[in-house]
């Protein structure tokens, strides 16, 4: 690609798009590991969600991927980052001082930031998109595009067509490709891998259809206690209507439309009107909730290698919460090895399955696991999500803090000098008075009372999401120890430090 054309390209030309990221062939094994080479990393954080976010809220999101300046720990590394509005050089400083090995001013001196300082809801490729001049500031910050590509969060079509006028690849599944992901097509390609998932019907469109379709699984499976309606593009368990089987009695079409004129809608999304034209726009699933007396949410994470290549990355079980106890919280790190092994191996058939599709980047597959008396465990594929998720960033502030990685056969996470390492993570750890501190009041304070991260033990607190504190009163934290009691303890103590000292900190006229 010239200089002069990238104005002019067609962002839906998909053998122009095919033939960039060919680029990231060649740049694999720059990618993929510590080293040497000379490389460029434009990191555009953009949600694209049907959910409004505020721009604080979109704010704190982005800045959740500040972990990609870990990257920098890479002598010859460069770092575009682009946000939607400044980011306070206190987060920024907290971040490259964790940076083991590596001297700040070094590190600062490749690293750049790109923003809009644009505060309305839009996706911050968008936001880019509508400025040709920061597209030029971007396309000067590369040296080299050959050695150049994009790391999005959504990947969106505004992502694509933001790459193609760059000119630089961009690592993360093809927006072409996003319907894979979908609760649909996730339930049609868990079908065709031969992998698990609960009893449901997929490809409904209308409040009818889904109305015919509880009286059927009804029906047909008296089993099931409840019924959930999912959303084909909801993310973190929000678009999902929960429908109780046994509350309603008689399961006749008359009583189903009852139920549902009555359903809990998340605020988010609004009534229950509203919620029926997102799903006639996008259509969605309805499927039996599992159920049993010891029942987890677990997830696997791989990526599909510009290679073709399929490579299982971590597992997790995953914190779920909020009124309808679905909504994605937290993690813990790793998954419980009793069925970590076994939920990884149907997940590489789903892997298999993608990239037969030509679908690369990372992505995750969220299952229910519920043991049996005998003390197995019977699995049900959930969900594809497509993109980088709540548990990306954690793991990959992990792995690269530490140099470790995970072994998938033994279902742990082993540092270079032997030691296992866990943790519990959150992007919601909201307390009752934290809007009090700024990031750096929090970061004094965390310091002041050894709540940070050890470079030498490799263990401690990494904080992210610092700017959500005086707005919206949360932040996130990733608690790292040796062992799972560790970690939940660490975390636990956090949660008592945070508590304490947001009482502590109150106004006395309060």
């Amino acid at each position: 690609m010239t200089d002069t054309d990238w104005k002019t390209i067609d962002p839906r030309d998909q053998d122009a798009y095919d033939k960039l990221q060919a680029k990231l062939v060649p740049l694999w094994s720059s990618l993929d590991h510590m080293n040497k080479d000379e490389q460029t990393i434009v990191v555009v954080p953009s949600a694209d969600l049907d959910v409004a976010l505020t721009a604080s809220q979109l704010q704190a999101y982005e800045e959740r991927f500040l972990f990609m300046l870990f990257l920098l720990r890479q002598p010859r590394a460069r770092v575009v980052f682009a946000t939607g509005q400044r980011i306070g050089d206190e987060i920024v400083d907290y971040f490259l001082d964790l940076l083991p090995g590596v001297i700040r001013s070094n590190a600062r001196r490749r690293l750049f930031f790109v923003t809009p300082m644009e505060a309305r809801w839009s996706s911050l490729s968008r936001k880019l998109l509508d400025r040709p001049h920061l597209i030029e500031e971007i396309r000067s910050l590369v040296p080299d595009p050959d050695r150049a590509h994009i790391v999005p969060f959504m990947t969106s079509w505004d992502d694509r067509e933001l790459a193609m006028r760059l000119g630089i690849p961009m690592y993360g599944a093809d927006p072409a490709h996003m319907g894979y992901g979908t609760k649909s097509s996730g339930r049609h390609i868990f079908a065709e891998a031969g992998v698990a998932h609960p009893p449901g019907v997929e490809d409904l469109r209308s409040r009818g259809e889904v109305a015919a379709a509880i009286v059927k699984l009804a029906s047909e499976h008296p089993e099931l206690a409840k019924l959930i309606v999912k959303l084909n593009e909801g993310v973190s368990g929000f678009g999902n209507a929960t429908i109780d089987l046994v509350a309603m009695g008689e399961v006749t079409l008359e009583m189903v439309d009852l139920a549902l004129s009555r359903v809990s809608i998340d605020a988010a999304i609004g009534d229950v009107s509203a919620y029926f034209e997102h799903l006639m726009r996008e259509g969605g699933v309805i499927e039996g909730m599992i159920s049993g007396e010891n029942v987890r949410s677990p997830s696997v994470q791989l990526r599909i290698t510009p290679l073709g290549e399929i490579e299982l990355l971590s597992t997790h079980d995953q914190i779920l919460g909020g009124d309808s106890g679905q909504i994605f919280l937290g993690s813990r790190f790793p998954a419980d090895p009793a069925y970590a092994r076994q939920i990884s191996v149907s997940a590489a058939r789903v892997g298999e399955a993608l990239a037969s599709r030509g679908v690369i980047g990372r992505f995750a597959l969220d299952y229910v696991v519920v043991e049996q008396p005998d003390g197995t465990w019977d699995e049900y594929a959930i969900e594809i999500n497509l993109r980088k998720g709540g548990t990306t960033h954690p793991f990959l502030t992990l792995q690269f803090l530490t140099d470790g990685s995970y072994d998938p056969e033994q279902a742990v996470f082993v540092a270079p000098d032997g030691s296992e390492k866990h943790y519990v993570a959150s992007d919601h750890v909201e307390i009752d008075g934290l809007k009090v501190f700024r990031p750096q009041d929090l970061l004094d304070l965390a310091l002041l009372h050894d709540f940070h991260f050890d470079q030498v033990l490799q263990t401690g607190v990494v904080f992210h999401m610092l700017s959500a504190m005086p707005t919206h009163g949360f932040v996130g934290v990733t608690c790292i120890e040796n062992s799972a009691a560790g970690a939940e303890a660490l975390y636990e103590r956090v949660i008592e430090f945070l508590t304490e000292q947001s009482r502590l900190h109150q106004p006395a006229w309060r």
